[in-house]
């Protein structure tokens, strides 16, 4: 197990590294925009760029300026950040690129934290440890978000097979207030969670997805997580298993591509650590441009 603070200096690097120009309007702070339902005071008109909400333009200080112009604003209040983590054996296989997915988890997890503090918002964390639903408060600064770290870590891997809608159901039934999810998952959890759960989950809050991609039948050395040891190599090498085995993963991709795009809800796949800032860039801009729509 890394400390805590291995993890932390890891992203501190990693969010300088991809800080360039093409990124900096998600980590320089203005982030926040991405998101609705913040009270917000108005400050100033700016020329508008593409991807601005047409709700934002001032029509009667464009038709004055001769160009088009939007609306500028403050916040007065900071969001809360929760980031629901799935758990389990599963936590222990590998990704598409032979990452193990606990470590691509405890990244994505970090990263999203460390955006969040840097902005000031608060952060919480939930997951389900063994069927009990294990909940970190909403809080500001960087031990909060290195608190979580430590504690996932020390938690996400164990033989249960646990169900992460159990941990959305929890959010449905005892927080009112809204919020922003980030549901850390992969392609099992997200095809478990039922369409009653997402339709009642995207109703109250902002929600979006990290499905961390998993390893297929293939190649010599695929792990069982359920036999706790390698896979055979005459089930492994067997290509006509691979190609069933690749044919119902495209289905439950599929699907789960269906459902996520019912209830308006944007989503990654995470295959390394290397894509992790980037990839969430790309998720909170389709979250921004679906909202606009």
């Amino acid at each position: 197990m890394k400390s805590k603070s291995d993890y932390i200096t890891r992203i501190k690097a990693n969010v300088s590294i991809y800080a360039t120009k093409k990124t900096s309007n998600v980590l320089d702070g203005t982030y926040p925009s991405v998101f609705h339902g913040r009270s917000l005071n108005f400050e100033d008109l700016r020329e508008y760029v593409p991807g601005d909400n047409i709700r934002d333009i001032d029509w009667k200080a464009s038709g004055r300026a001769g160009t088009i112009l939007v609306k500028r604003y403050i916040a007065d209040k900071k969001h809360s950040i929760m980031l629901v983590l799935d758990t389990g054996a599963k936590m222990a296989g590998d990704s598409a690129e032979f990452i193990q997915k606990r470590e691509i988890a405890l990244r994505t997890a970090g990263t999203i934290g460390y955006i969040a503090y840097k902005n000031g918002d608060t952060v919480g964390s939930l997951y389900n440890k063994d069927g009990m639903i294990k909940l970190n408060p909403f809080r500001t600064g960087l031990p909060n978000v290195e608190r979580i770290l430590a504690e996932y870590d020390r938690d996400l891997e164990t033989r249960q097979k646990n169900n992460i809608e159990k941990s959305l159901d929890f959010i449905i039934n005892n927080f009112k207030k809204r919020m922003i999810i980030f549901v850390i998952t992969d392609m099992n959890g997200i095809y478990g969670i039922s369409e009653p759960c997402l339709k009642r989950l995207k109703t109250r809050h902002d929600v979006l997805f990290v499905n961390i991609s998993d390893l297929g039948l293939t190649g010599n050395k695929v792990f069982d997580i359920d036999g706790n040891g390698y896979v055979p190599s005459f089930i492994s090498g067997n290509k006509k298993l691979a190609r069933l085995e690749a044919e119902k993963r495209e289905e439950i991709l599929t699907a789960n591509s269906r459902k996520l795009l019912k209830f308006g809800i944007s989503s990654v796949t995470m295959n390394n650590e290397d894509e992790i800032v980037t990839k969430i860039i790309e998720l909170l801009e389709s979250h921004r441009y679906a909202n606009i729509r």
